[in-house]
């Protein structure tokens, strides 16, 4: 398979960069993975214009990063979710690129099977739950099978993630696959 990781975290070296590495060393020892870390480009939020409903070849109005993006999820079967989580939700850099998949472009795409990977501070229960619901209607609408998640709580500070089981749990999930 060709998997494709957005990872959403803007702290480099921070937990959520250390469990997509864990995935990394599980899944690529079977499948070609690559990472793209969507603080590296520069998208823009989607305006909602539609202008990419109404010309041939889908093209966004905005003239960004997200083509890059749009080009690497053009050839992928699956694709990974990775995010530290802010107020209960995806980091705006990531909810900016997935918001951009509102682009009828996303239907020519190959993806069969997608990933999540969170990583919260709090130990809420209920940290993840609106992710989530967001994650399951994606599954829902495009018909994509869910490959596994790791939800990982209570890890605030650079490598605190060390000091639990998520990094084996991804590598695990990875080399699942």
């Amino acid at each position: 398979m060709n998997i494709l990781i957005l990872s959403g975290s803007p702290r480099k070296g921070g937990n959520t960069d250390l469990l997509v590495e864990a995935f990394v060393k599980g899944a690529s020892q079977k499948h070609h993975v690559e990472v793209v870390s969507v603080h590296d480009y520069k998208v823009n939020p989607c305006m909602g214009c539609n202008a990419c409903f109404r010309n041939e070849h889908h093209l966004c109005a905005q003239k960004d990063d997200m083509a890059i993006i749009y080009e690497k999820m053009a050839h992928v079967d699956m694709l990974v979710i990775t995010s530290p989580v802010y107020f209960y939700g995806l980091s705006a850099q990531l909810k900016a690129v997935i918001d951009r998949c509102h682009n009828p472009i996303r239907d020519t795409f190959p993806i069969k099977k997608m990933v999540l990977l969170l990583v919260g501070a709090a130990t809420l229960p209920e940290l993840f739950d609106s992710i989530l619901a967001q994650y399951q209607l994606c599954l829902n609408f495009f018909k994509l099978e869910d490959a596994g998640r790791v939800l990982v709580r209570g890890v605030k500070d650079k490598g605190d993630i060390k000091n639990t089981n998520a990094l084996n749990e991804a590598f695990e999930l990875g080399q699942s696959l």
